[in-house]
């Protein structure tokens, strides 16, 4: 074949195991011979709309085989696929349409209104039902475009410290590879049925799991939102082998009544990511017997980066692991030398799943991809004298709640928009729910009045939900150096959880 990268996936497992089901969505499945025919008929419709090598298709919706069928589809043309946060505002949709100059927009039903106003950016909008008229006016004849290892497959956009999100742009080659890095730390077997709860919007649900299962052959099945009493329900009637959360999505899990006996028989694997794992959650799922691993990643990384294999999951429970097979990693103080075990330094990788930048954004790339390709993560860890690592704080002053990163700035900037507020800053503070929750300082303009209460709802219109800070503080001044730099640690050591 000549297209060398995800795009071909459906074209080499229809050959393989075409029968087998690949995806079980919205009580639907899907054979690998259907997923590819759709993927194909939807690349022909896509041919037709001028969309070529190159070019950005999007998907805005729930996890659905749709969103699957997007995916591949683009892929074999070599067009770039770029999933957008379901849980988004228009506007900041908008943005990340516009950076990355996406040409064809596919939403689900739910975001009919959202996608009305995307229109004005984006050239082509199909909803669900256009959509399938589209394949249907569409041939099935075999495509096999030039697509290389080294091309942009995915651009992924997390949120910038500046407010503005960053597209990470994700080659078919860094895609493959941390396949491969996965594949080796899980066993993922041909057998596999996958649950997956989590959005695929993300890079974990999408590149840890998805991903690998269908190159295994296996099944993966698809819950649109997250509901702990249905995914143990899932668990029983699907015989679901392989699982990923976060920390958030475990808990709910096992605080449901259903929790004390559900069937959880047919799981060989759960791994848990995206912020900081407790060790209370760990060790109830290791009392029901059950295999619990975590890692650590970036979606700049594909994200594998460490990994806390099963032969240690409880003597090293805690640790983020080691490093995956294919991925280097130092922990190295500021000058960049190598730190010693149980000094704090900065975690930085190397590997063929490293992004090659972000899209479009040249300096954003060159201040954390050293020349020689070593990505600035900006996370804290120590490592132990057997090499295990533990993640301890952020160098960024990223939020991470329920696994959902939250950028200060960004907020910090919305809460600027109202005009009772002369300054603000946000911190995180711990949450038992979601590990970590945002707290506003804010200082109101001399004269004026605003209560927290009416400063949220201020801001649901403007950020995400889940980026609204739980809860707000006011304070007479802000803490600044004095070149005018907010001083976040005395902001935390007053306002914070201590």
């Amino acid at each position: 074949m000549r297209n060398q990268g995800i795009g071909s996936w459906t074209a080499r497992r229809a050959r393989m195991s075409p029968d087998s089901v690949a995806v079980v969505s919205d009580g639907r499945e899907w054979t690998y011979g259907q997923l590819h025919r759709r993927s194909t008929m939807f690349a022909h419709a896509l041919a037709k709309l001028d969309v070529a090598s190159g070019d950005r298709v999007a998907y805005l919706g729930p996890n659905h085989g749709n969103f699957l069928e997007v995916l591949f589809g683009a892929g074999q043309l070599g067009a770039i696929f770029v999933p957008l946060n379901a849980r988004l505002t228009p506007d900041e949709l908008a943005y990340i349409l516009d950076d990355s100059g996406t040409t064809v927009l596919v939403h689900s039903p739910a975001h009919a209104a959202a996608a009305g106003a995307l229109r004005e950016v984006v050239p082509h909008v199909f909803d669900f039902d256009a959509y399938e008229n589209l394949l249907a006016a569409a041939p099935d004849d075999p495509l096999d475009e030039p697509v290389d290892q080294e091309d942009v497959a995915v651009i992924m956009y997390t949120s910038g410290t500046t407010g503005r999100p960053k597209g990470a742009s994700l080659s078919h080659a860094n895609i493959h590879w941390n396949s491969f890095n996965l594949l080796i730390d899980v066993d993922v077997a041909g057998d596999e049925v996958t649950l997956v709860n989590a959005p695929m919007f993300h890079v974990a649900a999408l590149n840890q799991t998805v991903l690998p299962t269908l190159l295994k052959g296996g099944t993966v099945v698809l819950m649109a939102a997250f509901d702990p009493v249905r995914t143990l329900e899932l668990i029983a009637e699907r015989r679901v082998t392989y699982l990923f959360g976060v920390p958030a999505m475990f808990q709910a899990i096992a605080a449901t009544p259903a929790w004390a006996d559900a069937d959880l028989s047919s799981v060989r694997t759960m791994i848990c990511g995206g912020a900081p794992v407790p060790e209370s959650v760990i060790t109830t799922y290791q009392r029901r017997g059950l295999t619990f691993l975590q890692g650590y990643g970036l979606t700049e990384s594909a994200p594998s980066a460490l990994f806390l294999r099963a032969a240690e999951s409880t003597r090293k429970v805690g640790s983020a692991g080691t490093p995956c097979f294919f991925t280097d990693v130092r922990v190295v103080d500021a000058a960049g030398a190598d730190v010693a075990p149980g000094v704090p330094g900065e975690v930085i990788l190397h590997g063929p799943n490293v992004m090659p930048g972000y899209w479009d954004k040249p300096a954003e790339t060159a201040a954390v991809l050293s020349a020689d390709g070593w990505l600035r993560t900006g996370d804290l860890a120590v490592v132990d004298d057997e090499g295990f690592l533990y993640i301890r704080d952020r160098i960024k002053d990223l939020i991470i709640s329920g696994g959902e990163n939250i950028y200060p700035a960004e907020v910090e900037d919305a809460i600027h928009q109202h005009p009772a507020v002369a300054d603000c800053a946000v911190i995180g503070v711990a949450d038992e729910r979601w590990g970590e929750v945002g707290r506003a300082v804010v200082v109101v303009r001399e004269g004026q009045a605003v209560d927290p209460v009416e400063l949220r709802d201020f801001l649901t219109s403007r950020i995400a939900k889940y980026k609204v800070p739980a809860s707000v503080v006011f304070a007479g001044a802000l803490p600044r150096t004095a070149s005018g730099k907010l001083l976040k640690s005395r902001l935390r050591a007053t306002y914070g959880d201590g």
